[in-house]
Order: C-alpha cells, then structure tokens, then sequence
C-alpha cells in the first residue's frame, strides 16, 4: 500500500497502461500485415509459397495472441496498483474504469479477430 497521498502515482500508473495498450495495437496491427502479407504473396501466384503462407500466417497469430494476453495481464496489474492506493490518492469523481476498458475492449476484440483470420485461413 502506498501512503504517499500524491495522485501523480495514480497517473503515473496509468500512464504505464496506456502505454501497453499502444504497445498492444502496435503488435496486433504488426501481426496482421504479417498474416496478410503470406496471403497477398499467395494471390499474386508466386512459385512455392504455401510453406511461406502458413508461416506468416503463425507468426501474425502469435504476434496478436501475445499483444491480447498481454493487454489482459495490464488490466490485471494496473487494478492490483491502483487497489493500493489510499483514497488520498485518487482524486475524487475520478474513474478509473476508463483505462481498464479500454485494454480490455483492445484484449477482446484481439480474440476476436485471431478467431476471424482462423476462420477464414485456407
């Protein structure tokens, strides 16, 4: 527990969860154009790339299964933070739900599209 009283380590704590959740879209963001691009290389009938398809298309869902979990274990340490916070420390009115939201709409709609592209892979 924190006995502080300074609301900039609140801010500071969430400053940190955002940050992850930049880094999250990043690495979904990269996963994807590395899963897509196997696929463009299929469509333009390059020789022998089905060995080059499945790979880009582990690598892209790895990359965004990593950035998913990732967002998920955010939200898990931001909340166990901010629980140690003494009441001085968050200011009144403030919400702290915006942030944990926000990483966990970007965790879920990761999941969702890793069972899109699975989906649709052929």
């Amino acid at each position: 527990m924190s006995y502080l009283e300074d609301p900039r380590v609140l801010f500071a704590a969430e400053r940190t969860l955002l940050a992850w959740n930049r880094t999250a879209v990043s690495l979904i963001t990269l996963g994807f154009v590395i899963e897509r691009f196997g696929l463009f290389i299929k469509v333009m009938h390059y020789s022998d790339v089905g060995g080059q398809r499945q790979l880009s298309f582990l690598i892209g869902l790895a990359l965004i299964a990593f950035a998913t979990l990732m967002s998920i274990f955010s939200v898990l340490q931001f909340r166990r933070v901010a629980k140690g916070l003494s009441p001085a420390e968050i200011p009144p009115g403030y919400m702290l739900w915006c942030g944990t939201a926000t990483n966990t709409a970007v965790a879920v709609l990761g999941g969702m599209l890793i069972l899109y592209l699975m989906r649709g892979f052929g």
